[in-house]
């Protein structure tokens, strides 16, 4: 099972823009690396990233092998209503990591 830590301020103000962070322990296998034996080890990366604000789609990123172990993505959101974030990376053999946050909004 994958960890990921999100990264959110405890409240955030109405039409501010605030930075969300997001990561996930991958090791992001690209497919192209020989293993111990001299085989190629199979492919495994996280291949999308989304996060959905109040069930709306807010933010999404395609990930391809040169992505780094353990991606980090960094984004911002401006807020109209206070709500719940859900992010999801999906990943090859079968991979789906999904976590959930409520975002405070004051006005």
């Amino acid at each position: 099972m994958a960890r990921a830590l999100v990264n959110l301020p405890p409240t955030v103000r109405r039409g501010q823009p605030f930075e969300v962070r997001a990561l996930v322990s991958h090791a992001m296998e690209t497919g192209f690396r020989p293993g111990a034996d001299g085989k190629v080890l199979p492919r495994d990366i996280i291949r999308r990233f989304t996060c959905h604000y109040n069930h709306e789609l807010a933010f999404a990123a395609d990930l391809h092998p040169a992505m780094a172990a353990n991606p980090y993505i960094a984004f911002y959101l401006m807020p109209d209503e206070p709500g719940v974030l859900e992010f999801r990376w999906v990943g090859d053999n079968g991979f789906v990591h999904t976590e959930t946050r409520t975002l405070v909004v004051k006005p």
